[in-house]
């Protein structure tokens, strides 16, 4: 048994960065795996934010800041940055973490006490806890961080090795078996998210401490159908977010019948982020102000509404494969790869979906020999199958986003139209030779942004294209912009800082096979 040297500032925001950057990397792959307790595909998104904005705290301070600062400021920005249901859970973690940071405790001992206070904050904050979930893993995680201490007989000069090693194997395992307990990860053939998550920072903490932790696939559990449950409310309920100061304990009380996955993620005994699925978020939001402070609020709509999967309307959407199909997946269109197969795909989907009405959405990825086969093609079919002018992806998105499946077809597709046509769009390319435009001249590599097929403005790189590109577009007025990136010319990082810089709500999203550094939409 060997003492490792105690944990001092820099070391714990270095395993903070190291988490952080980890949860970002694995974020899509996370995000896959989100289908408890609603599958909106953003618990990877939520937890690298969360880890980040508690970082970007830290990163406040001066660079020899003492432990217990650094972890102080952590629990503070992990706390106020908390995104989701996922996020706020992880607040609660590193809150823990804050709380055991002691100038004579060893690592290992510290370590454990982390899990333990983490243990106690979650059980707090969440007001009816799931087994099968990051609480199911976070426990698991702690009692064999506490075994370990028990084991070894003594309770000082444990190092972090001893003590972290075995409680993130004990992680991996509870979660391995989480589909074991939960039969909505059971269906989907996945292991839980936000363990998924939890078990990361942990692998952080021995890499930080020179373990190499294994790669595993966190992926699948069995067969099954990633990513995809179906709910039964006719509504999609919104998620509610957001900051408060006051009776922490009676806000508890009034909203706990208000909606589920309620969490208070405490930063003191009267300040907390709150998170809560409402079919009533009126009355969720006036209930917050009425007991006390507001601040930060967010909405959010969540993934419901069997509607949108009407069996009796069919909409399909000309997307390339990866993170996009998902998007659209899950905003309940069924996805189609552009290329050869594309009428053979479509037109077997529509047979297997047995739909009467069908929508189709090319999203500009269909030529116009393409769009008179599928009208040819479909000739024979009973059904009833309406083609939309949305000419980019994100137009796509725009028309799926207004789809009332209550609405008789003609009218429903009306409002899809009008709502891609309405979207302002542009597209950022990088040039592939130079030329010469009435915006300037084009040198080979330069991004070229395009609307409504004139040169809109030339830059030399992606980040100043699309800044500028949303700024022009929103000369005409806008609430809300839609980017969607390729992710390897820009990241969601890069992106983020969109939404101050232009005082309108942005929404980002990575595009695999996107064939643009970006396309931009502005509503």
């Amino acid at each position: 048994m060997s003492a490792s040297p105690l944990i001092d500032g820099p070391r714990l925001r270095a395993w903070a960065r190291r988490a952080a950057a980890e949860l970002d990397r694995r974020r899509v792959e996370i995000n896959q795996l989100n289908v408890f307790p609603v599958p909106d595909a953003d618990t990877g998104s939520n937890m690298a934010h969360t880890m980040r904005s508690a970082c970007e705290e830290a990163q406040l301070l001066d660079d020899d800041a003492h432990v217990v600062d650094v972890a102080e400021a952590l629990a503070v920005g992990a706390v106020r940055g908390a995104r989701g249901n996922s996020g706020v859970v992880l607040s609660q973690v590193i809150r823990g973490v804050a709380q055991s940071v002691k100038d004579d405790a060893s690592d290992g001992e510290m370590f454990a006490d982390a899990l333990a206070n983490a243990v106690r904050f979650v059980d707090q904050a969440i007001a009816d806890p799931v087994e099968g979930t990051v609480v199911t893993v976070l426990r698991a995680a702690s009692v064999a961080a506490q075994q370990a201490i028990e084991d070894a007989g003594v309770h000082d000069g444990l190092s972090m090795i001893e003590v972290a090693g075995p409680a993130t194997s004990a992680a991996r395992q509870a979660l391995a078996n989480t589909p074991s307990q939960l039969p909505a990860l059971r269906d989907a053939g996945v292991v839980d998210a936000g363990g998924t998550g939890l078990v990361i920072l942990l692998e952080a903490v021995l890499e930080e401490a020179g373990v190499e932790a294994p790669m595993h696939d966190v992926g699948t559990a069995g067969e099954g159908e990633t990513g995809h449950v179906e709910s039964s409310s006719s509504a999609p309920p919104l998620e509610v977010l957001f900051a408060f100061r006051g009776d922490i304990a009676a806000l508890k009380q009034e909203l706990t019948p208000m909606g589920d996955s309620l969490v208070t993620a405490r930063l003191a005994d009267d300040e907390a982020t709150v998170h809560i699925h409402s079919f009533d978020a009126g009355a969720v939001i006036e209930t917050a102000y009425r007991l006390g402070e507001v601040s930060n609020l967010r909405l959010e709509v969540l993934p419901g509404a069997p509607a949108v999967h009407n069996p009796e309307r069919l909409i399909i959407a000309v997307t390339p494969p990866g993170s996009l199909t998902q998007l659209y997946s899950q905003a309940g269109a069924v996805a189609v790869a552009p290329g050869e197969d594309v009428i053979s795909e479509m037109l077997s989907a529509i047979r297997r979906s047995g739909s009467q009405e069908i929508i189709v959405l090319p999203n500009g990825l269909l030529s116009s020999r393409n769009l008179a086969a599928v009208e040819k093609a479909t000739r024979a079919l009973e059904q009833t199958i309406t083609l939309l002018p949305t000419v980019r992806l994100v137009s796509g998105i725009a028309a799926l986003s207004v789809h009332d499946p209550n609405q008789p077809l003609a009218t429903a597709a009306f409002s899809m139209s009008e709502a891609a046509g309405e979207m302002r769009t542009a597209v950022a390319q990088r040039a592939e030779k130079g030329a010469l435009t009435l915006s300037g001249a084009v040198a080979k590599g330069d991004v070229v942004v395009s609307a409504r097929g004139e040169t809109l403005l030339i830059a030399d790189d992606p980040l100043d294209a699309v800044t500028r590109a949303c700024k022009r577009l929103l000369e005409h007025g806008g609430e809300q912009v839609t980017v969607l990136f390729d992710p390897e010319e820009l990241t969601e990082d890069q992106l983020r800082p969109l939404e101050d810089s232009l005082g309108v709500e942005v929404m980002v999203y990575p595009a695999d096979g996107l064939q643009a550094c970006a396309e931009i939409g502005v509503e």
